[in-house]
C-alpha cells in the first residue's frame, strides 16, 4: 500500500535540507557574512510559505535570543561587528536546520528509511531521538505541575531542584528507557538483517521536489547576489 506522507516534507528530504542549512548556513558565516544572510533569509521565508509555518515561529524567539546574547558577547570581547554578526548567524544556522525536523513525523522517518533499506540501528536511534524531544518536555511539564500542587518552592532553590525535580525526573527517565526496551522487542524490531515488509510505503509529492528545487535556488541566489 502507498500513500502520501502525512508529514510536511518528504521525510529523507527534510533530513538533507536540515544538514544543507547547517552546512552552508556554518560555512558561508564564516567566510561571507552576506551569503549567509540571505542564504537563511530566504530560506525561512521559503519555510513560511510552504506551510512549515509553526515550526518556524516555535524557534523565531530562541533563535533570536541565543543569536543576540552570543553575537552580544562577541561585540563586547572587542572582536568586532563582522565577527559578532558571523557569530549570530551560524546560531541561527542551527536553529533554522531544525525546522524540516520538527515537521517530520517519526512513522514517516522509520517507512521510509525501512524503503531505502537503511540500517536498522540508525532507523532505531533516529525514531528514538524524533520522539525523545516532546517526551522529554512533557515529563518535565508534569514534574513542575506536580511541584506546583504540593508546593515545593522554587526551582531555583538547589535542595528543591535535586530532590523534588532532578531525582523524579531520573526516575521517569529510567521507567521510560525500560517501557521503551519492551515496547520495541514485542514489536518485533530487530537489529538482525531479516526480512520485513512497510506497511503503509511512502512517496514524495510535487511539493517536496520544489521546495528542494527553491531552496536550490535560493542557494544559488544568495551567491550571485
Amino acid at each position: 500500500m502507498t500513500e502520501k506522507h502525512s508529514s510536511k516534507i518528504y521525510p529523507v528530504f527534510g533530513i538533507l535540507l536540515a544538514v544543507f542549512i547547517m552546512v552552508f548556513g556554518l560555512v558561508t558565516a564564516a567566510k561571507d557574512i552576506k551569503i549567509c544572510a540571505v542564504f537563511l533569509g530566504g530560506m525561512y521565508i521559503l519555510f513560511l510559505i510552504t506551510g512549515f509555518y509553526k515550526a518556524c515561529l516555535k524557534i523565531l524567539l530562541p533563535a533570536l535570543l541565543i543569536a543576540v546574547i552570543f553575537g552580544g558577547i562577541t561585540y563586547l570581547a572587542g572582536r568586532g561587528v563582522n565577527s559578532a554578526l558571523s557569530i549570530a548567524l551560524r546560531f541561527a544556522a542551527v536553529f533554522e536546520a531544525v525546522i524540516p525536523g520538527m515537521s517530520i513525523r517519526p512513522v514517516d522517518l522509520t517507512r521510509n528509511l525501512n524503503e531505502l533499506h537503511i540500517p536498522r540501528g540508525i532507523t532505531l536511534g533516529m525514531l528514538i531521538a524524533l520522539n525523545f524531544t516532546p517526551l522529554l518536555a512533557a515529563e518535565v511539564r508534569q514534574i513542575r505541575e506536580a511541584m506546583k500542587t504540593r508546593g515545593a518552592g522554587s526551582i531555583f532553590n538547589l535542595k528543591i531542584f535535586y530532590r523534588a525535580f532532578l531525582i523524579p525526573l531520573i526516575m521517569r527517565l529510567v521507567n521510560i528507557s525500560d517501557t521503551l526496551s519492551l515496547s520495541v522487542e514485542t514489536r518485533g524490531f530487530t537489529l538482525e538483517s531479516s526480512d520485513c515488509s512497510v506497511y503503509k510505503r511512502v512517496k514524495p509529492g510535487v511539493k517536496d521536489f520544489a521546495v528542494l528545487i527553491l531552496s536550490a535556488a535560493i542557494c544559488a541566489g544568495a551567491v550571485i547576489i
